[in-house]
């Protein structure tokens, strides 16, 4: 006797809260801030970060941006990306 696994469809709030992103500080004083879903986005927490200290951050039914202010890479599961060059 066969046994089947039964794989479920992904809703896209599951979707995007599977996805994570690093940022690494390349100076002193980088900002990563997350910003809201839904209507009116604001910003709901924000990180300082010091040269080469590294944050993972995750998106989340919250989550629904992250900004980046100042030098840092972002690696993501589509790429690597610098800001503040």
């Amino acid at each position: 006797m066969a046994t089947e696994k039964v794989v479920g469809t992904v809703t896209e709030d599951e979707e995007a809260s599977s996805r994570y992103i690093v940022v690494k500080a390349l100076e002193d004083g980088v900002v990563i801030m997350g910003l809201t879903r839904g209507k009116d986005t604001r910003s709901h927490h924000s990180e300082r970060l010091d040269a080469g200290e590294v944050l993972v951050a995750q998106f989340t039914q919250l989550t629904a941006a992250i900004k980046v202010r100042g030098k840092a890479e972002i690696m993501t599961d589509v790429g690597k990306v610098s800001s503040g060059l």
